[in-house]
């Protein structure tokens, strides 16, 4: 039977149409160009996923190449974690590659630039810059130093190069269009004078490139035919291409940019600025700690490569930003371990029962399945004796008839072993029950309904056991223009428990996993020593985020559920631009009222919309004012979509992009 045929994603169909028009196959060549200034995140797997999957797809070469052209922010260990979390991932990369092998051949281009006329070496202060760039709406001015003679402009920049200036002091641009409609090709920056030691060229440069100046003219240098970026790299690639404009040959390769939606997911944060404030401030115990949307984190929290693959796949390759529920990477690990984690016992909040007719001397050795997903995973013997442990939550003094599990006068199974039945308790002097006493019965064949979990007490092994839960309690932590990610910091995201575990897991090893049955699936972690058992929760057996969330009481009718926001706004879109004048300013304010509750998230993903769709982009418009107006900073995304409106035909949009 033939394996089905999955549809093409639009960047495959790129590719396809590319080898159509002469490509040739042998000619492709990706790469994954991370910045070493933190560890890689979930967010990254995405993009290591998209290039080295095509690179699995059309058996190309793909390049880790590493952007190191600011060493302010770059350290080795960053370097070194990256090609352990790609290499961990299952992938494979063709060359090693650096920003930092370029720097001389970088420099030649620059200086070549500024021969040409191309480029000239600015003395201004940043604010003046900035102030002479302009905005969207008004173009920039020539700057006094702009038009410097070739000889003038070489010699600044040899004598930059030879450190003879302070960071700040003179900068190189590029010489394109400070009236130029897309704000990055007013005279962009391409080399900055930093005088920091950088961890592979030492002190040899006190001028670094540009990311933008860098980022193409590596591309070309490792012949990359195609350049895949997220999505906030678009404006950039008009950029990208005159920077190639001025160095290809015709005779080589010419990298082509194209840009994805990055992956967003939710309680969750991607900046790596953020998450090392996190590291900084002890909010969590370093990169790799458990709760960290790290690759490392979520290592040592006993993801596995697998999941992490198959949620990436899941999720797919889309041209527009969406926001991925936490619980869809939790499922795929969940999927994952079913299949392959070995089945234990552990009880985590212990309850000791003692089965009075059973001998004090006597223990049996049961025979359990370890994992009945797995034919090929055998069985493993458990221990038996007269005093167990159970779970707290699984006995009730009193219970209904719903309760399933130990109460008195009732009888469950334990897992691989007998049915008790619970006869009388034993309580402190506060009223707690410290013990249950029960009798059991060798007749297994009987039917009882519940079956529970638990551990020989005298054979039980100490195990310090780390619960965790989400980090955030929000589910969008830095979308909060008046607010701090840090004010959303879980306090109860972390749970260490004193519990107990069968003896099988005596001499288990850093990394392995198991699914402790009834409570969900664990790892053995780092901190683990010989006789101080260290375990991970991973995740549940099931999804009970939802469960903690406010319900309605039973005995009160439903409400109707409210709709988001930004779906409501939407719904305007369809209709503002043919409504009447009065109706439609009575749409405005309500527009402007609900955009109160949206966040930059909710909104850019519609910045995209299609021309023809004039009444969404006049709200989309609209909204973002009012987020402007609450303190969210323009970026290069809305500065874009601001421009592109103005050039419109739709006299309501261009006069709602003119506020702004």
């Amino acid at each position: 039977m033939s394996e089905e045929k999955k549809p093409l994603n639009f960047i495959e169909h790129i590719i396809e149409e590319d080898l159509k028009n002469g490509l040739d196959p042998k000619d492709l060549k990706f790469r994954f160009p991370p910045e070493p200034n933190g560890y890689l995140h979930i967010g990254h797997t995405k993009a290591i996923g998209i290039s080295f999957g095509l690179g699995e797809k059309y058996k190309a070469p793909v390049n880790l190449r590493f952007d190191d052209t600011n060493p302010a922010k770059e350290e080795q260990e960053y370097v070194d974690a990256i090609k352990e979390d790609v290499s961990w991932l299952g992938y494979e990369w063709a060359e090693e590659c650096y920003s930092s092998d370029y720097f001389q051949q970088l420099y030649d281009w620059a200086v070549l630039l500024i021969k040409q006329g191309k480029a000239y070496v600015d003395s201004q202060s940043s604010e003046a810059m900035a102030e002479q760039k302009g905005t969207p709406t008004q173009p920039g001015v020539d700057g006094p130093y702009r038009n410097r003679s070739v000889e003038e402009n070489l010699d600044l920049f040899e004598r930059m190069k030879k450190g003879e200036f302070n960071e700040g002091e003179h900068i190189l641009r590029a010489k394109i269009d400070m009236q130029h409609p897309n704000m990055l090709m007013r005279d962009p920056l391409i080399y900055r004078i930093l005088k920091k030691h950088h961890h592979r060229t030492a002190n040899d440069w006190c001028i670094y490139p540009m990311y933008d100046w860098t980022h193409g003219e590596s591309d070309y240098i490792e012949q990359i035919t195609h350049s895949l970026c997220s999505l906030e790299f678009k404006p950039h690639r008009e950029l990208y291409d005159w920077f190639l404009d001025q160095v290809v040959d015709a005779n080589k390769i010419r990298p082509k940019q194209r840009e994805f939606a990055r992956l967003n997911l939710s309680y969750t944060i991607m900046s790596k600025r953020k998450l090392l404030k996190l590291v900084e401030e002890g909010v969590v115990s370093g990169w790799d700690d458990p709760r960290m949307p790290t690759i490392s984190g979520l290592r040592r929290r006993g993801y596995t490569p697998s999941s992490i693959r198959k949620f990436v796949e899941t999720v797919g390759v889309a041209k527009r930003e969406n926001v991925i529920d936490v619980s869809l990477l939790e499922f795929c690990i969940r999927e994952d371990l079913n299949k392959s984690a070995p089945r234990v016992m552990a009880v985590l909040n212990p309850l000791k029962v003692v089965i009075t007719n059973y001998d004090a001397d006597k223990e049996d050795w049961l025979e359990a399945e370890n994992n009945q997903e797995d034919s090929q995973a055998g069985f493993r013997k458990v221990p038996f004796s007269n005093e167990i442990y159970i779970e707290k939550d699984d006995f009730k003094e009193e219970a209904s008839d719903k309760f399933f599990r130990l109460k008195i006068g009732g009888e469950v199974r334990l897992k691989n072993a007998y049915i008790i039945k619970a006869e009388s308790v034993v309580k402190d002097a506060n009223g707690e029950i410290t013990e249950v006493h029960c009798t059991y019965s060798e007749d297994t064949s009987k039917k009882v309904k519940g079956t529970l979990h638990w551990v020989s007490i005298k054979h039980a092994v100490k195990a310090e056991v780390r619960e965790y839960d989400r980090l955030f309690n929000d589910e969008a932590p830095d979308s909060h223009n008046d607010k701090d990610f840090m004010e959303f910091i879980n306090p109860n995201s972390l749970k260490i428990i004193e519990a107990f575990v069968e003896p099988s897991l005596a001499d288990a090893e850093i990394g392995q996993q198991f699914q402790f049955q009834r409570l969900g699936y664990f790892n053995v972690d780092k901190d683990s020593k010989t006789g101080q058992l260290v375990f991970n929760k991973t995740v549940g057996l099931k999804d009970s985020w939802s469960k903690q969330k406010p319900k309605t009481e039973a005995n009160q009718p439903k409400p109707q559920q409210k709709r988001p926001a930004i779906e409501l706004i939407k719904q305007y879109g369809k209709k503002y631009d043919r409504l009447p004048d009065d109706k439609r300013e009575a749409a405005k304010a309500d527009i402007q009222e609900l955009a109160k509750q949206i966040s930059y998230e909710d909104l850019e993903p519609l910045f995209n919309t299609s021309v023809k769709k004039s009444g969404t982009r006049i709200i989309t418009m609209i909204s973002l004012g009012v987020l402007l107006n609450n303190g969210l900073e323009k970026n290069e995304a809305i500065h874009a979509f601001i421009e592109k409106a103005l050039e419109d035909k739709n006299k309501l949009l261009v006069e709602e992009a003119s506020a702004l």
